[in-house]
């Protein structure tokens, strides 16, 4: 049984000119990147050679099945053999695909109906912290005629090399920052005790958790402005969230995000946070003795509170950062509350089978009312 997996080479650099030199970016190249971070920290990129293109080319927020179609497409009427993802997780998601041979659509390659054969090479450069999409082998996306997003798992997306500059996070406004950030810690407490974690990717699931708690901490405490200062504590948290989700996957928070996210177009991050604590108390309830307990008296040292009141604690203080909304304040409307529980339960297996406790359609519905 394979126990952990790591497969990107992870690169630090101070500066993006160092990494544009050190990689010899250029001709044979396809940049795909945010137009914005593009534009502030690799601009002289344009007269490379490369072929550039900016996500918003292709439609603006979440990744959809449409807009990976149309990239595909800009894609293969090119030579290009190399890839470079610079932004965040939506950028890297959508170029993951890029490196698969032949010519199928998107919702074909993401529900598994063509064949997935890596033949490009692929370099991802975060510009959030929060996706770990660049050490992972998941890429996300939103199917538009299902109403809900769809994962596809599978090792041939995986980058070949991550690459980590801390002044990229700079044009990251607050709530991004803090939405990436969450979601970087909802991938660390949820890998932390799926049903395929082990030694290994609970040792780096414990540091990100360690690293992220402890920078809320101190935002709570001394304001926005001092995220200048964990900027390279909180990329390199959210890259080692995403190597232990890489190999232990995500489970119910994740799943019970995807039709909120697909409906009413909430960031990933954003979505992830409404389910984080009324998931794992709902995990404390119905399991207290298994993994969980480990969890919880970890995350106790960290926030310095009792092991039974870790979920309350963890609320208070993202809170203090970012306040959590009832579910009716994006739009979603009372009798949706059983259709987004069924479609979890229909479309999320994947994710479901990773989940500390699989719940049901019956559990789905509960904490759907409960947030409602």
């Amino acid at each position: 049984m394979k126990l952990f997996e790591e497969k990107p080479v992870v690169h630090r650099y101070e500066y993006a000119a160092e990494f544009i030199k050190d990689f010899q970016v250029g001709e044979g190249d396809f940049i795909l990147a945010g137009k914005s971070v593009f534009e502030a920290h690799f601009s002289e990129l344009s007269h490379t050679g490369a072929v550039v293109r900016y996500k918003s080319q292709y439609g603006q927020g979440e990744p959809t099945d449409l807009m990976v179609d149309a990239l595909l497409e800009d894609f293969r009427k090119t030579d290009c053999d190399r890839i470079i993802a610079i932004g965040g997780g939506a950028v890297i998601d959508m170029a993951k695909i890029l490196v698969l041979e032949g010519n199928a659509s998107a919702a074909d390659i993401y529900q598994r109906k063509a064949p997935l054969k890596k033949i490009h090479r692929l370099v991802a450069v975060p510009t959030t912290c929060g996706a770990g999409s660049e050490v992972s082998n998941v890429s996300i996306v939103e199917m538009t005629g299902m109403h809900t997003k769809l994962g596809l798992a599978c090792d041939e997306i995986y980058a070949d090399d991550a690459v980590l500059i801390p002044e990229l996070l700079q044009e990251l406004p607050w709530h991004f920052f803090v939405t990436s950030a969450i979601d970087a810690l909802i991938h660390a407490i949820e890998s932390y005790v799926s049903p395929k974690s082990n030694l290994y990717t609970r040792m780096f699931a414990k540091k990100a958790m360690e690293m992220l708690l402890s920078g809320f901490r101190k935002l709570a405490e001394e304001g926005q402005d001092y995220r200048e200062h964990l900027f390279e504590d909180f990329l390199v948290a959210s890259n080692l969230a995403g190597i232990s989700f890489g190999n232990a996957g995500t489970g119910a928070v994740h799943a019970m995000s995807y039709p909120l996210s697909g409906v009413y177009h909430v960031t990933h991050g954003e979505a992830n946070y409404q389910f984080l604590t009324a998931v794992f108390q709902a995990y404390q309830e119905r399991d207290p003795e298994g993994g969980i307990r480990e969890l919880n008296t970890f995350l106790a040292g960290i926030l310095n509170c009792d092991a039974d009141e870790v979920y309350i604690e963890t609320e208070k203080l993202l809170n203090r950062l970012l306040q959590r909304k009832p579910l009716r304040e994006y739009g979603m409307k009372e009798e949706e509350i059983q259709s987004f529980a069924k479609s979890v339960e229909e479309a999320q297996q994947r994710l479901l089978n990773q989940s500390y406790v699989k719940f049901q359609a019956e559990a789905l519905e509960e904490i759907y009312r409960k947030l409602y």
